[in-house]
């Protein structure tokens, strides 16, 4: 049985990215913002993991924005 998304090609984001870069920009954006939130309640443990997840969410996130073409 075949994949129902053919993997990704090199130059290209994956599937869990979109392929505008007005929508990736958003998207890595948000991620950031949530990161930063993250930061200020670094004294938490909670704060801790939203900025850890976030932080690896905004990491991959730009390795997918990088991808894009114009």
């Amino acid at each position: 049985m075949a994949p129902s998304h053919p993997p990704s090609a090199p130059g290209r984001p994956s599937r869990w990215f979109p392929s505008n870069r007005r929508d990736g920009s958003r998207l890595l954006s948000s991620a950031l913002m949530v990161c930063g939130v993250g930061l200020v309640r670094l004294d938490h443990p909670v704060g801790q993991l939203v900025f850890l997840v976030a932080g690896l969410v905004s990491l991959f996130w730009w390795r997918q924005y990088r991808r894009l073409t114009v």
